[in-house]
């Protein structure tokens, strides 16, 4: 197994003395709820507060200009001491922010994150157990009766909805400006945009190549979606849609018009690997010699730094219990397995886009 250095570094050695080893085992241990305050603490805004005083804030100030209860204040103000992500000042009783809370506070994936898991995953891991040995995604009853959370998006209630798309949408959107160089170094006039969801990719393909028409295959469902966001919008007239669930091995994908380059991004993260076997053989027998494959992925062994990995490998959670029971946040040696087995080559990847997007370029 081949990791990049930062990880390499934290992965494979102790590096932890035994204190520090045993409070993170009760860090763990305590988990839910020191996720349920932290959250809190920022919907409050008692962080916000506590940023924006110079000299920190007391009990009373805080209850003051929160209209929370002492009470409420003290439980929640002595967790996030020993959580991290706030200080006191013993003489003074001035609570102020830690870098932690700081990070907490304004770092944006990290908000998505919270997000996400509070409205998505929180409740559906309860059922975490019983995915891992049913494989299949126990945890997304409660919100519908689908084998799969893409069956169910558009029916999902807010802010349900409005948390997965914004998680989704945050890393992809932070790559769009480099992937779509990459992309386009190559004269495309056809491109099939695997898995296109709303169609944000295919606005700003349309939009970078005045010429380019992306057909999009995906769910029928999610095509009506499609259709509704890109409607009016500039080139939505070459953007094209094309129905069908990608689960089923029999469906063919589309073989007119000749496609110069076929793109999958976070999309084969979201099956199994016999699926994604199934759809890379698939994608193989459209392509000509000139087609190239993109698949932009965050893998986890491609990260520079060690907190993108932890997202990552834990975001592996949520496709099990929650998106489909069977797939994961991929190491790259392991989706070019799959590459290769389909019959396709890897050619370049190309790594370090936005937050951590990697495009591994594949020929016939």
């Amino acid at each position: 197994m081949k990791l990049f250095p930062a990880l390499e570094k934290e992965y494979t050695r102790e590096h932890r003395s035994a204190r520090d080893a045993q409070r993170l085992a009760q860090f763990i241990a305590f988990g839910p709820v020191i996720f349920q305050v932290s959250r809190l603490m920022i919907k409050f805004g008692i962080l916000d507060l506590l940023r924006n005083s110079d000299e920190g804030l007391t009990l009373p100030e805080l209850a003051e200009k929160t209209q929370l209860s002492t009470y409420a204040l003290e439980v929640m103000l002595e967790a996030s001491l020993s959580i991290g992500t706030v200080l006191v000042d013993p003489k003074s009783e001035r609570f102020s922010l830690s870098k932690t809370g700081w990070f907490l506070l304004t770092d944006p994936s990290t908000r998505v994150n919270i997000d996400f898991n509070h409205d998505i995953n929180y409740e559906g891991w309860f059922h975490l157990e019983e995915a891992l040995k049913e494989g299949r995604p126990a945890g997304l009853e409660h919100f519908g009766p689908w084998e799969t959370v893409y069956e169910g998006l558009s029916q999902l209630p807010e802010p349900v909805r409005k948390s997965w798309f914004a998680f989704d949408h945050f890393y992809s959107d932070h790559s769009f400006d480099e992937a779509l160089s990459i992309l386009f170094k190559r004269p495309i006039r056809h491109l099939l945009d695997v898995g296109g969801n709303t169609g944000r990719w295919a606005l700003r393909c349309v939009a970078y190549d005045p010429q380019v028409e992306v057909t999009i295959l995906d769910l029928p469902q999610q095509l009506e979606l499609m259709r509704e966001q890109v409607a009016g919008q500039p080139g939505a007239n070459r953007i094209h849609g094309h129905g069908g669930n990608l689960l089923d091995p029999d469906m063919a994908f589309p073989t007119a018009p000749t496609f110069e380059a076929i793109w999958m991004s976070q999309f084969l993260d979201c099956f199994g690997k016999e699926e994604i076997r199934s759809i890379l053989e698939r994608t193989a027998q459209v392509m000509f010699p000139g087609t190239r494959l993109y698949i932009m992925e965050t893998f986890w062994d491609r990260q520079k730094f060690e907190p993108a990995t932890l997202c990552l490998t834990l975001t592996s959670l949520y496709f099990t219990a929650i998106a489909n029971g069977n797939s994961k946040m991929y190491h790259s040696e392991q989706m070019q397995q799959l590459v290769e087995s389909a019959g396709l080559q890897v050619e370049t990847i190309h790594d370090f886009l936005g937050w951590g997007h990697s495009i591994m370029v594949c020929k016939k």
